[in-house]
């Protein structure tokens, strides 16, 4: 029983793990792709020289990626902040 209980577990180890794994390799892979892009932006931009004005300037490319939104933490509150102790 506990020689199948320590294979059950070493198994579900190597399952979870590798789920890690395949996030992590579609994370760099985002992040790959994003740095091309911006590579190909600024090769452009240095043959060009020109500064851009808000009619022929890209805002679609500033926007925030979704597929990469759910990797980003989230912040927790870590004290109540208290302006009352500043003032004293």
């Amino acid at each position: 029983m506990k020689f199948f209980l320590a294979i059950l577990l070493i198994f579900s180890n190597i399952v979870l793990a590798s789920g890690d794994l395949s996030k992590e390799k579609e994370r760099q892979k985002r992040i790959e792709k994003q740095i091309k892009t911006e590579m190909e932006k600024e090769k452009k931009y240095a043959k060009e020289q020109t500064f851009y004005q808000t009619h022929n300037y890209d805002f679609k490319g500033a926007e925030v990626n979704p597929d990469s939104v759910d990797s980003i933490p989230s912040i927790e509150v870590q004290d109540d902040f208290d302006m009352d102790s500043v003032y004293d």
